[in-house]
């Protein structure tokens, strides 16, 4: 086999492409059709809560036209990280999916099933035996920590996948997953360079995002050799040149030139970028070196509290003038009213904040801009131990922040305009990430569980 022909449908499941685009593609006759279904870049909550960043009916409709088109050409259709996070939650719910559309479709093959979700008790073991060790700024890890998580995940690599293509998988739906082990798994299989190969598969991993300028995501085509890969847009509107595909490097990697994967690190500081047309590119030069050590990565969530928030803005100019001083005396206020109303203890059970859109909500202290403009928003927060108590808070936050004065003004004031009635708003329950760590398996399948089912 000289090249394989590989399909990215897009960059997450559920966020779309053309039907279109994907007709054009299978015109190209891809070897398989891939797509990530995941990320961490939504936050803790799907993995904690097992919801979904995208509907079911969104998810349903590209895995409709992923398993029509890999059914008709019979070859593979691989999903991974499913339904956001991974977790055994949202396998299931993909899995289900996908029966749902075999039966609706009356399509028939072989699923695969990788369980990512990791047991309490074998990552304890592990701890025990110094198996585990932290990532770059990573929290402290225990027992109690991972006791309390509801849901931890390991990233699996291309080991997996490779197995259940081994075991005759038409259709494969992961949990947690590197999003390039789904791109890399089928040419490394089958013998082709690796540095090659994760290097187109970094590029396929977001489908056309490194495109010169996405509109909307869709379909991305490459076509892999041992010594180059071809990335070309199947969209006839669409068009990479060498800085859009060497600029991907850059997305959700702290450095341009190395990729971490379970299995290796892949090293583009001599990749060759060059331009064979107006809309493709020729990518050679990376290196590939194999890991001393096996490792896969970690990602936990555990429940932080129960949200309320409160949204408002502010345009007074008098206020304006000294909105810092105003907001200070402002929480002062407020947390002795919390003080009276729900006595000393309270301080415990909740933590309060106040964000100003307009002033320093995106970058904090780092922000070097410090013009004013005519108006700010403010979202107020609290994370307390249920729901009852969040929202407890912050109906006693509206009415203070609502009438709380300035020197200037006299009588009775109303400073911040409440586009919603009532003003709190009830988020519900609220997580954080409590795990960046990797762990070192007896082997690279030990985390990982794979069902089959004849679908």
């Amino acid at each position: 086999m000289n090249e394989i022909r590989i399909l990215s449908a897009t960059g997450m499941l559920g966020s779309g492409f053309r039907e279109e685009t994907l007709k054009r593609a299978m015109t190209l006759k891809p070897d398989f059709i891939g797509a990530d279904s995941g990320s961490t870049d939504p936050g803790p909550f799907y993995l904690g809560s097992s919801d979904t960043n995208f509907s079911d009916s969104a998810n349903k409709r590209d895995l409709r036209l992923m398993l029509l088109a890999g059914r008709a050409a019979k070859i593979p259709v691989i999903v991974g990280t499913a339904c956001t996070a991974g977790n055994d939650d949202q396998l299931a719910r993909l899995v289900g999916i996908a029966r749902d559309i075999a039966r609706e479709e009356k399509l028939n093959f072989k699923l695969a099933a990788i369980h990512c979700e990791q047991d309490k008790g074998y990552l304890k073991k592990k701890l025990r035996e110094g198996k585990i060790t932290p990532l770059s700024n990573a929290p402290e890890i225990s027992e109690a920590v991972i006791d309390r998580s509801a849901h931890i995940v390991g990233m699996c690599g291309i080991e997996p996948y490779i197995e259940a293509l081994q075991n005759g998988a038409e259709v494969i739906i992961a949990g947690r997953s590197s999003d390039t082990s789904i791109y890399s798994a089928m040419p490394v299989m089958k013998g082709f360079n690796p540095a090659t190969v994760w290097h187109a598969a970094k590029i396929l991993e977001c489908g056309a995002a490194c495109v010169v300028q996405r509109k909307y995501p869709d379909c991305l085509f490459v076509t892999l050799t041992n010594d180059h890969f071809i990335v070309e847009p199947p969209n006839p509107d669409y068009r990479c040149d060498p800085t859009s595909v060497a600029s991907h490097n850059l997305y959700e990697n702290s450095t341009p030139y190395e990729l971490v994967e379970p299995s290796g690190i892949l090293n583009t500081v001599s990749a060759k970028y060059e331009a064979i047309s107006d809309r493709a590119v020729k990518v050679s030069g990376s290196t590939f070196k194999k890991s001393e050590r096996y490792t896969i990565k970690l990602e936990g969530a555990e429940l932080a509290g129960y949200q309320s928030i409160i949204v408002g803005s502010v345009r007074d100019p008098i206020i304006l003038l000294q909105l810092d001083s105003w907001l200070a005396g402002m929480i002062k206020a407020i947390k002795d009213r919390l003080l009276a109303v729900f006595g000393a203890d309270v301080e415990k059970k909740y933590d309060f904040q106040v964000r100003v859109f307009g002033k320093n909500a995106t970058m904090g202290k780092l922000e070097s801009e410090t013009a004013l403009g005519h108006e700010v928003g403010l979202l107020f927060q609290c994370t307390a131990e249920t729901q009852y108590l969040a929202t407890s808070i912050m109906k006693s936050v509206g009415h203070m922040a609502v009438h709380y004065p300035v020197p200037e003004w006299t009588g009775l004031i109303t400073s911040i305009a409440f586009p919603y009635s009532p003003a709190e708003i009830d988020k519900g329950a609220s997580y954080r990430f409590n795990l960046n760590h990797v762990v070192e398996p007896a082997t690279p399948l030990e985390m990982f569980k794979i069902d089959y089912e004849k679908v």
